[in-house]
């Protein structure tokens, strides 16, 4: 077997980094240093949490630095801190042994959206002919298969493998479907898991009740819609909306000529541009009994896909926990708290909401 290493990516929080940044880097770093004991344990020769500050540095600058400090010849495994909460360590196997295939080879978790990649050493190899000013990891395994001519195979059908830490509310899901299991929560989150509990309790009834209906609103995939099917008693209204909204990149597709001169659109953020955000919870009643939100299309329809333009993490989180105090964007406060007072149960979120947690919601501890 080749030599692999793992490199695994995680973020600190900047100095004005509010307290639910902060909760949820430190949730990360103690996933990420599980994680890496775990793949050492799974076969690899090197494993390490390289962390810094955010900056403005895209993908391709980070990657081609990282590759820098690395041998020839050599598989790599690369994930950030809040990937693989939910995985084996069967599953961390599989990522260290494709990454010692001889053929050029990426196994990834999803080839549309990945949170982790490994790639053979000849696929390494490939990766130095990857842009600097490639955005973002999401889209790296579409750019290896479509430019760099990889073959890349992909573990959508282990739904647990989808789960990231992007927000407190999906370590919150987590850690209340996996107790003993996965991350345990830091105290300062004890209070939003409380406030969600009944939120959370209201939508897994909705999911057993056979007369009621629930709505899930986002990037949700056809798997999470197979499962609902499967698994789901109620009905079920989706909107499915801007599927690979990070990952549908230009340079991944190798011709930034391509780019369409669509910007994100929603129906339901079309539903909200007349009627503004305080009718999204009178709207959602109309159409069922029970909500599941991905609020990253609102906001992207609203102000563009760069998240730069978006209302700050920390609002962003504390919408996600229910807290329009704790939100200071006008717009998203005043969605944040018309969600909160709608007559019906509504859980906001990214896209972890509308996937894999909605799964856990279903679950019970």
């Amino acid at each position: 077997m080749g030599a692999v290493d793992v490199i695994i990516l995680h973020p600190l929080p900047s100095p004005t980094a509010g307290p639910l940044e902060t909760a949820l880097a430190g949730v990360r770093l103690d996933l990420a240093e599980r994680n890496r004991s775990a793949f050492l344990a799974g076969g690899a020769e090197t494993a390490r949490v390289v962390a810094g500050p955010p900056d403005q540095r895209p993908f391709g600058v980070r990657l081609s630095e990282l590759r820098a400090g690395l041998g020839p010849g050599r598989g790599l495994v690369i994930l950030g801190s809040g990937a693989l909460p939910l995985a084996t360590p069967a599953d961390l196997r599989a990522f260290v042994a494709a990454a010692t295939a001889a053929e050029p080879l990426a196994l990834v978790n999803n080839r549309y959206s990945a949170d982790v990649v490994a790639v053979s050493a000849t696929a390494n190899a490939i990766l130095g002919r990857l842009p600097d000013a490639f955005p973002t990891d999401n889209a790296l395994p579409r750019w290896l298969a479509e430019v760099g001519g990889v073959r890349v195979v992909d573990l959508r059908g282990r739904w647990r493998l989808a789960m990231d830490l992007d927000s407190p509310l999906d370590a919150i899901l987590v850690a209340a479907a996996r107790p003993g299991q996965t991350d345990r929560l830091p105290a300062s989150l004890a209070p939003a898991a409380a406030r969600l509990g009944p939120v959370v309790d209201a939508v897994r009834a909705i999911l057993t009740d056979r007369r009621a209906e629930l709505v899930v609103a986002g990037r949700a995939s056809a798997a999470t819609l197979g499962w609902l099917e499967r698994a789901a008693r109620c009905r079920v209204r989706a909107l499915v909306e801007e599927r690979g909204l990070r990952a549908s990149s230009s340079l991944a597709l190798g011709d930034p000529a391509s780019a369409s001169p669509r910007r994100p659109r929603s129906i339901l953020g079309m539903v909200l541009d007349a009627g503004g955000p305080g009718v999204v919870g009178d709207r959602l009643a109309e159409l069922g009994d029970g909500a599941v939100v991905d609020t990253r299309v609102l906001l992207a329809h609203r102000l563009g896909g760069d998240e730069a333009a978006w209302p700050s993490a920390g609002a962003r989180f504390a919408s996600d926990l229910l807290d329009p105090r704790g939100v200071d964007d006008p717009w998203l406060a005043e969605l944040t708290a018309a969600a909160t007072a709608a007559p019906i149960p509504i859980l906001l979120g990214g896209h972890s909401l509308v996937g894999p947690g909605i799964r856990l919601v279903g679950s019970r501890s």
